[in-house]
């Protein structure tokens, strides 16, 4: 498609070098600790394709998915290590062993089949070990990780290159309780002599938050992306390297009392120039009735009724000039996802992440960093 094409209706305007650049200061924020970009569903709804190769042009050496099928789209993009953190089922094994992508083991009965898997192929899979200590998703339990870690040590085919758990991030004291038990896991194999690679614990709101627990490595997901919290520094750091933007279809008055679309609660308190704009809850927009705001003409206008399947409606009463095809801006322009999200309850990275495949992702590359100004 054309550029026309692309931007006739909803898109979203993905900067690679504002993702560069928040790639360099997370290394900047860490110094001699290993920045491992977590580009998991679809790079955050960015898109992998385009984001991967970036990050590995800008000195990513690893990239870190959720699942199997996202580590195939990765490698055969850039020649950057892939590391699932994930389970994996079993019917990949053979195929992650040929093409020699980073397994998460998270019980020894997965190190043993992959370890058989990579003997059947005369080769050495390369995994890490995840190791709950209280988000209680997946890992061995650390009361009896390092003698489980030790057989696994031995299995023929296997090495393990990584030791790594994730913090619930539920407050100070029990970050460090987590920390405590992953650390001690660590100690133990040490005194066992046993090499299990590098070891990593931190999101990017963890490492921000515990700097003497960054380790030999970080995985920064949200940081990449500019997805800022409260818990975020200045907006240079790490700027939304994403803008998403759609049409206003039409205009039309629409007198006082009158309801929108599908909502029957929220009668127009004036006469009002209603706009009809071309996103809808499919594009990735929340189904909310009467939140939010768009900027339109470096206006914000707010959403009016409800926003439906593939349209919604903005008063745009108080926008001078505004006309038929001008560009309303949802995300980007001042409207940061921390504010977005605080409008309709969702975690503020959940709603890049859910933005449709019918929404062009447009890329801007000039394989510079750069701040948008």
């Amino acid at each position: 498609m054309t550029l026309e094409q692309q931007t006739a209706r909803c898109w979203a305007e993905v900067d690679l070098d504002l993702i560069r650049h928040n790639f360099r200061t997370a290394r900047e924020q860490c110094p001699g600790v290993t920045v491992i970009p977590v580009i998991k569903a679809d790079a955050y709804g960015l898109g992998a394709a385009r984001v991967a190769p970036a990050l590995w042009q800008a000195g990513a050496d690893v990239l870190a998915v959720a699942e199997y099928t996202e580590a195939l789209e990765v490698q055969s993009v850039c020649p950057a290590q892939v590391l699932v953190m994930g389970y994996t089922h079993p019917a990949f094994y053979a195929d992650a062993v040929e093409k020699g992508i980073l397994l998460t083991v998270i019980d020894e009965e997965t190190a043993r089949q992959i370890s058989q898997a990579a003997c059947e192929a005369g080769k050495t899979a390369r995994v890490h070990v995840k190791i709950d200590t209280g988000l209680h998703r997946l890992g061995l339990n650390p009361d009896n990780a390092a003698e489980i870690v030790e057989r696994i040590s031995r299995l023929p085919g296997l090495k393990i290159a990584g030791l790594f758990t994730h913090l619930a991030l539920r407050g100070r004291e029990s970050d460090d309780g987590q920390m405590a038990a992953f650390l001690g896991v660590a100690r133990a194999l040490g005194e066992k002599q046993v090499d299990f690679g590098m070891l990593h614990a931190l999101d990017s709101i963890g490492m921000l938050l515990y700097p003497e627990y960054r380790l030999d490595a970080v995985r920064a997901g949200a940081w990449i992306y500019g997805s800022a919290n409260r818990h975020f520094p200045e907006p240079e750091k790490c700027p939304l390297a994403v803008r998403v933007r759609a049409r206003i279809a039409q205009l039309r008055w629409v007198k006082a009392g009158q309801c929108l679309g599908y909502d029957d609660e929220h009668p127009l308190k004036r006469d009002s120039l209603i706009a009809t704009i071309t996103c809808g809850y499919y594009d990735g927009m929340p189904r909310a009735c009467a939140r939010g705001y768009a900027v339109v003409r470096g206006v914000r206008a707010p959403v009016a009724g409800l926003v439906m399947m593939d349209q919604m409606t903005l008063d745009v009463t108080d926008v001078p000039g505004v006309t038929r095809g001008d560009a309303v801006t949802f995300l980007g322009d001042g409207i940061s996802l921390l504010e977005a999200s605080g409008w309709y309850g969702w975690n503020r990275n959940e709603l890049i992440a859910r933005m449709s495949r019918r929404v062009p992702r447009v890329y801007s590359d000039s394989g510079k960093d750069r701040i948008r100004g």
